[in-house]
């Protein structure tokens, strides 16, 4: 039998007071509290849903322009360091290792 480590230790004591009726008793407990009346249309205010209109927003990040030693994969177009470019990329089409794997 697989013993799990991550559970709390019981003593002989605590294993023998929790007999089969209180065991029962507990397990009916928690399912009659489980039970909660929640509106759904309460629950579905604090969403937002892709594609909402964000013309409001303004962003507070900070836009560097590309650096000497980065590049612009033409595959993922995202601008990344000389470092991951791909030994094969040749003339315009620069291709990162992420991209060309």
């Amino acid at each position: 039998m697989a013993t799990d480590y991550d559970a709390p230790r019981k003593s002989d004591e605590d294993q023998d007071a929790d007999s089969i009726e209180e065991l029962k008793t507990r397990r009916t407990d928690k399912a009659s509290s489980a039970s909660v009346d929640e509106d759904e249309a309460e629950a579905a205010e604090g969403f937002e849903l892709p594609g909402a209109d964000l013309s409001g927003e303004e962003l507070s990040v900070r836009v560097l322009p590309r650096q000497q030693d980065e590049f612009t994969c033409s595959s993922c177009f995202l601008v990344k360091h000389r470092s991951q470019l791909h030994p094969s990329s040749a003339g315009e089409q620069l291709i990162c290792n992420d991209c060309a794997a």
